[in-house]
């Protein structure tokens, strides 16, 4: 089966928001065997949605839409599906009751035009939305399956998940799994490159590679009648290819370098502070993204000065005037500073130059060096990126936690 993504909105057409509902939905439908071959952006225009909706008709077996099942006079999603496949729109009962529930439970009057969130196409399978007021919806007609999703992110994903993926989980038939490898210190290609047999010698499950800000991961896909029997063809091809990638893979079915990390530092009873530079503090935001990070992360000192060096986390003056911030024993005297300073089992000290200025030809944009202090020793690590500022901040952060990961798990 393929289908086709069609997000509706003129804030998406013009550039105001980035559709992440599509990036969402195609992972999902990937997932579920599902093809993709076409995604379309439409602004808040029937006619024009119409043309869409009846071009998608004739080339997609699911057509999903997002957005447009709001109360407004331009949201017209609804009624437009509806017209193309011979629908009649009907009040649908539970929907207006949970619309007026909602407005009492906040203190306000519902006007009018919110009740137009409660029609649906006839016959349709609702998609109740505990997130919000819109509800979504499915239906099948003329041979073809059609889902509609609220637009905004915080509904649209949830509803994906505990609504849509079910319903058409039974129209992929069979039972489909998914393990994801992830992968660090190993560029995509040359993951693609170790895994290049397996993968064209590999029909179910099947081996994908994919690339990620600063790292990457392979997803293995098996198709069968049950969950077990997919779990059983799967676990022999992680094997293989936990062994082909060795040390670089850092988890299974994991979210995160950080989670990975906290989880182990949580394991072991140990705890981490961190000393930043060209990351501004970067390191500790997505160390504390993760709940309960508390139980490891004392804290961090953002020592972009070099006398916040200096003087609070014990950098060498003699260091800093004759090598340098960006080197590698300053980078070491900030982690066992920060350590020191906080009382931390662990100390990470993180210096460099993002850019886009400021590099030399000794020391170029790009160059970082990481280090991280543990039990008397240094990990220290050079890095050199021309990806850009943002990129250079993720790399050092994400090589941060690998160093963790590696040297002291």
């Amino acid at each position: 089966m393929n289908a086709e993504l069609i997000a509706v909105g003129t804030e998406i057409l013009l550039g105001d928001i980035v559709n992440t509902d599509a990036q969402l939905i195609s992972q999902g439908l990937s997932e579920l065997g599902i093809n993709v071959f076409y995604q379309t952006v439409v602004g808040d225009n029937p006619a024009r949605l119409e043309r869409v909706v009846r071009e998608a008709k004739d080339r997609a077996d699911i057509i999903i839409t997002t957005g447009g099942l709001g109360p407004t006079l331009d949201d017209l999603t609804k009624e437009t599906l509806a017209t193309v496949f011979g629908k009649k729109m009907v009040l649908h009962q539970p929907s207006m009751d949970r619309l007026t529930d909602f407005f009492k439970t906040i203190g306000r009057e519902m006007t009018k035009n919110n009740e137009k969130q409660a029609w649906l196409p006839e016959g349709c399978t609702v998609f109740t939305n505990l997130w919000g007021t819109a509800p979504g919806c499915a239906f099948e007609a003329d041979g073809k399956h059609v889902l509609m999703l609220p637009g905004p992110p915080r509904e649209c994903n949830p509803m994906w998940k505990e609504c849509a993926m079910p319903y058409l989980y039974k129209l992929a038939g069979g039972c489909i799994v998914s393990r994801n490898i992830r992968v660090f210190g190993l560029g995509e290609s040359n993951m693609e490159n170790i895994l290049h047999d397996m993968m064209e010698k590999s029909a179910n499950p099947t081996i994908a590679p994919y690339a990620r800000t600063s790292e990457c991961f392979a997803r293995v896909t098996a198709k069968a009648d049950t969950p077990a029997e997919c779990e059983k063809m799967l676990d022999p091809v992680v094997d293989e290819i936990l062994k082909l990638l060795g040390d670089d893979v850092y988890g299974v079915d994991v979210d995160s370098l950080e989670q990975v990390v906290g989880d182990g530092l949580r394991e072991r009873k140990l705890t981490l502070a961190v000393a930043e530079s060209c990351t501004g503090g970067l390191l500790s935001k997505r160390l504390t993204d993760i709940p309960g990070a508390s139980d490891y992360y004392l804290g961090g000192v953002c020592s972009y000065s070099n006398s916040v060096k200096e003087k609070v986390l014990g950098v060498k003056k003699e260091t800093l005037d004759t090598i340098g911030a960006v080197s590698p024993e300053t980078a070491e005297q900030m982690a066992v500073g920060v350590a020191n300073a906080l009382g931390s089992d662990i100390g990470v000290g993180i210096t460099g130059i993002a850019g886009p200025g400021g590099g030399t030809e000794d020391k170029p944009t790009g160059l970082v060096y990481i280090s991280v202090w543990y039990d008397g020793k240094f990990f220290t690590r050079k890095m050199q990126s021309s990806l850009g500022r943002d990129r250079v901040r993720m790399q050092a952060a994400s090589t941060a936690l690998d160093l963790i990961r590696r040297h002291i798990f």
